[in-house]
């Protein structure tokens, strides 16, 4: 757009692109889902008036919730919905396939109805820890309404040390693994419709096959601790490569290990090596205070290496910038303040909104690499949680999970923008409270449309961009490639 004379705007040169949506990363070897992460946002508020009814208020609610008659969840739930409820379509058809599930938080209503309608070819493994215990849980609940359909010997509830903390889908064909859904994304409302997640199908029998000792070494040993029987199994003690020709290279690694140091020390490693770039999606990092993860976040935060973060925090979201500082997202700021032209959000209700465990590096580089899974990356829950993590050493891969990370980010990053630019009423400058007419003078310069240089007489939006050494020449050089 180009302003030829002052307050008149006339288009200039455009360039169209389509972009592919499609969750099919590799056709019959990976597909990779998100889910929206827009409950709060403009566009839920146009789209559906900021209905805070589409989720139950409490978790134990959730199996007797009557949902939305709305396409509203399949929007919320995005690619991740649709890979999720093909899958067990496809279980619930085909009566050669069987299931094996791992559960963590469980109150889908409509998954666990695809989950009984499998019947005695479901087995299924459900956490029991904390909150999933009482028998009032969702947890409970659906593993009474799952032994009734699949049968009591089918149904088992663990914990691993602490937690069973794998979302899992393994599809055998005749007892055969053949395929598996796993990621960060539980089988929850929360998990689907509110929260940042992600889950993947890997169509692979070595993959499927490691899944499935796992699951089998849980089912079999349920209610035993699990120090004796799975931190002893090989299982536990070492990544394990997927090698299909011509697909990306990945490799496997399941927890608790006896040592973090064994599957967090490469993302650790991959993150310090870093030579171009760096996104992260890191639910719970505040709780982390040290172990190669979180150190090398740390460092990150130092150094020259272009970056993005996002974490979720108790009572909010930090948003991890590129010149190094944080800002922290506060959901309550526009249900409650909306400044015009934007529309007041739903905060989202109660519960966290970023839920991603994932790790991007170089995705613009030939060494392109992202680590994700259920994992929190934190050294206590690799010690005692049932846990995945993968290893994916490839472009496109990569590009798939920086792109999120960005659209992620900016849709929190506008939060924050929003309130630094109008201000808060109970903010203070200099001891005293912003009064309203001050807000307002800086919600207006935050968001007049800047002038070129011919008609304003300062320079002009971009050169900042052009500042050598500057964080936002690296942005400019490193998205304009």
């Amino acid at each position: 757009m180009h302003m030829p004379r002052d307050g008149v705007l006339q288009r200039g040169t455009q360039v169209e692109s389509s972009v592919e949506l499609d969750p099919v990363i590799y056709d019959g070897f990976l597909d990779l889902g998100f889910t929206r992460n827009f409950a709060s946002s403009q566009a839920y508020a146009d789209r559906y008036g900021n209905n805070s009814k589409v989720i139950p208020t409490k978790a134990n609610q959730g199996l007797s919730f009557k949902k939305l008659k709305s396409n509203v969840y399949e929007w919320l739930g995005f690619e991740a919905y649709q890979l999720i409820f093909d899958l067990l379509s496809e279980a619930e058809r085909d009566k050669q396939i069987s299931l094996d599930v791992f559960a963590y938080d469980l109150n889908e209503p409509d998954i666990v109805a695809a989950l009984k309608a499998i019947r005695s070819r479901l087995r299924i493994v459900i956490d029991d820890s904390g909150e999933h215990r009482p028998s009032t849980s969702a947890e409970s609940k659906a593993a009474r309404l799952l032994a009734a359909s699949a049968g009591a010997a089918n149904v088992k509830r663990m914990k691993f040390i602490k937690l069973q903390h794998n979302k899992v889908l393994i599809v055998k064909r005749n007892g055969v693994p053949f395929k598996v859904l796993f990621g960060s994304t539980n089988f929850s409302f929360r998990g689907l419709y509110i929260q940042a997640n992600n889950a993947l199908v890997l169509y692979d029998t070595d993959a499927a096959a490691y899944f499935e000792k796992v699951f089998s070494l849980a089912f079999t040993n349920a209610g035993k601790p699990a120090k004796q029987w799975f931190e002893s199994d090989p299982i536990s003690k070492q990544w394990y490569a997927i090698a299909a020709k011509g697909k990306p290279k990945l490799s496997l690694c399941y927890s608790p290990h006896a040592n973090a140091s064994l599957s967090m020390k490469p993302v650790g490693d991959a993150i310090k090596n870093a030579s171009s770039c760096v996104f992260f999606s890191i639910a719970f990092l505040y709780q982390t205070k040290s172990g190669p993860v979180r150190s090398a976040i740390n460092a990150l935060m130092k150094s020259k290496v272009f970056s993005y973060g996002i974490s979720d925090k108790k009572g909010g979201l930090e948003v991890y910038k590129p010149d190094g500082s944080i800002g922290l997202v506060d959901f309550s700021y526009l249900a409650a303040t909306a400044p015009q032209p934007f529309s007041r959000e739903w905060s989202g209700g109660a519960g966290i909104h970023e839920h991603d465990k994932f790790v991007v590096v170089d995705f613009n580089r030939s060494g392109a690499t992202v680590f994700t899974g259920s994992s929190n990356l934190a050294p206590s829950g690799e010690e005692n949680n049932g846990d995945n993590l993968v290893m994916i050493q490839d472009q496109r891969v990569a590009t798939s999970y920086a792109i999120e990370a960005l659209r992620v980010f900016d849709h929190l990053h506008f939060r924050v923008r929003m309130q630094s630019a109008f201000g808060n009423k109970n903010a203070k400058k200099g001891g005293s409270k912003i009064n309203a007419k001050a807000r307002a003078s800086r919600a207006t310069a935050a968001l007049t449309l800047l002038k070129p240089t011919a008609i304003s007489g300062k320079p002009a939006w971009f050169e900042e961009y052009y500042q050598s050494g500057s964080q936002k020449e690296a942005d400019r050089l490193l998205f304009s490639h």
